[in-house]
């Protein structure tokens, strides 16, 4: 199961219009590098949860063929949380050992060798956790032998924990579960697995596995984090712009460090420096913008920004949101 579902506040204006994992990312819709992830692991049956925007997710993973997979979409009218989504799946989901894999990420942890680790240890649940040495804002996961002991707040830079050397360990936004978690999730209503779930079962004396997995993994959350784990990537590849379809940069115009979505007109004599430009966004030849994202003023026009998104400002026919906040 892609839990697709989400908001994304946090990378709002992008999300105006889109889900977080139905957001362009290199070309791809992020939910897309997911369903791949997972064909590529043998599995191709995929059940997909739609909220915010259903049909962007529609829109961009289609039948699931073009990904290697086919999928079930599953609609909730309410937000139900990550282990509520799974209740609402559950007729897909309970008859055998199941993967959740969150729609914002980018890995190639290997999957194999957590499953491995799921078998050997006949775990009620396998967390697959990677380490955290920058101690980044992704809540600590406290383990003990190889399993769960409970979750924790935020890192510090200085703190200390139980972690192998030291260093904390954060969730990858992969599990693997065995059906008997419906046994502790409750029936239609909104709950989250750690919060609501995992406690419960370990209470009870549930075993839940620690999986610590090395490889790449990204989580692209944040306008900020999409903008720079892009251009790390792009940098591999020897280029600092990416053009999605339709979209044009006239000649005189300065475009550097930018993600550019589909049908982006930048005129000449433009300036565009570090920027997410979405679908349809023009920007005339005496415009400058730095570090920014900018989408079409429309999409916004009457919406209230979420609490957690940055606050923007209109120019134009633009709406233009400062990432210095």
């Amino acid at each position: 199961m892609i839990l697709a579902a989400g908001y994304g506040t946090r990378l709002w204006p992008l999300t105006a219009d889109r889900t977080k994992p139905a957001i362009p990312f290199l070309g791809k819709p992020l939910v897309g590098y997911v369903a791949e992830y997972l064909a590529s692991y043998g599995i191709h049956e995929i059940v997909v949860n739609l909220h915010h925007e259903p049909e962007s997710v529609r829109d961009a993973l289609g039948d699931g063929s073009r990904f290697g997979v086919k999928l079930h979409y599953v609609e909730e009218p309410e937000i139900l949380g990550t282990s509520g989504a799974l209740d609402n799946a559950r007729k897909f989901l309970e008859d055998e050992t199941f993967i959740v894999v969150n729609g914002k990420i980018v890995t190639d942890i290997n999957l194999s060798e957590a499953l491995e680790t799921h078998k050997r240890t006949e775990a009620l649940a396998t967390l697959v956790l990677r380490p955290n040495p920058a101690r980044e804002r992704f809540s600590m996961v406290n383990t003990e032998g190889g399993f769960l002991k409970g979750f924790g707040g935020m890192p510090q830079p200085s703190e200390s924990d139980n972690a192998p050397n030291g260093t904390p360990l954060m969730f990858t936004g992969i599990q693997i579960l065995e059906p008997r978690i419906f046994d502790y999730i409750p029936r239609n209503v909104f709950s989250h697995s750690t919060t609501d779930v995992y406690p419960q079962a370990l209470a009870k004396g549930e075993r839940i596995a620690a999986h610590v997995a090395e490889g790449v993994w990204y989580e692209l959350s944040t306008i900020q984090r999409y903008l720079d784990i892009s251009l790390a990537m792009m940098k591999r590849e020897g280029r600092d712009v990416h053009l999605g379809h339709g979209s044009n940069i006239f000649d005189g115009a300065s475009v550097s460090e930018s993600i550019l979505w589909d049908d982006v007109k930048i005129e000449a004599g433009a300036h565009v420096r570090h920027a997410v430009i979405g679908d349809g966004v023009q920007i005339l030849g005496e415009d400058v913008f730095e570090n920014v994202a900018i989408v079409r003023a429309e999409l916004v026009e009457r919406a209230e920004p979420p609490a957690k998104a940055l606050r923007g400002v209109r120019r134009g026919d633009n709406f233009v949101v400062s990432l210095s906040q």
